[in-house]
């Protein structure tokens, strides 16, 4: 593997437990992802973390970018104009900067998250037409998932850190 110089073996953490109702299922299950792609980036070295692994040009940093334009622009109503910009993160953009950026989102989320006890409801954001709340949260544990499985592979070539 370019670039291993050590491997890191996290305590893979279980999937969470999750109250019955299909609210904290799919709430407790985006949060989980969350915490988990979070902490892929999470101490990853410059310039690698933000240094394409693969041709598509994915890199980690760019990953944690996209997911924090994905949780405003789903839950916060933000417009975003060009998506595949969102893959890369500003080149004077910290680890730390991109890291508390994404968590701040999700924290941002949660609080409009917490107002809603609708599932089919839409999501009460300024832009229209808004999704259901039962879709946003089914589409947001897929698209988190989905680059946590990226971030994953991606972060373990980068310096051998495996584990959720």
């Amino acid at each position: 593997m370019p670039g291993t110089t050590r491997r890191t073996r996290r305590r893979d953490t279980p999937p969470p437990r999750t109250g019955g109702s299909e609210t904290e299922a799919l709430r407790g299950f985006l949060d989980y992802l969350r915490t988990s792609v979070a902490a892929k980036v999470e101490g990853a070295p410059e310039p690698q973390v933000r240094t394409a692994a693969v041709p598509s040009g994915t890199n980690l940093l760019g990953l944690l970018n996209h997911l924090t334009n994905v949780e405003r622009a789903m839950f916060l109503g933000d417009e975003v104009s060009d998506w595949p910009a969102t893959f890369h993160a500003a080149p004077g953009d910290s680890v730390a900067d991109v890291v508390a950026r994404y968590r701040d989102a999700v924290t941002r989320a949660n609080g409009v998250l917490d107002a809603c006890t609708d599932l089919d409801a839409p999501v009460p954001r300024p832009r229209r037409p808004a999704p259901s709340i039962r879709w946003a949260l089914a589409h947001m544990v897929e698209e988190t998932g989905r680059h946590a499985g990226h971030a994953d592979v991606l972060r373990e070539l980068i310096d051998g850190t495996t584990g959720r």
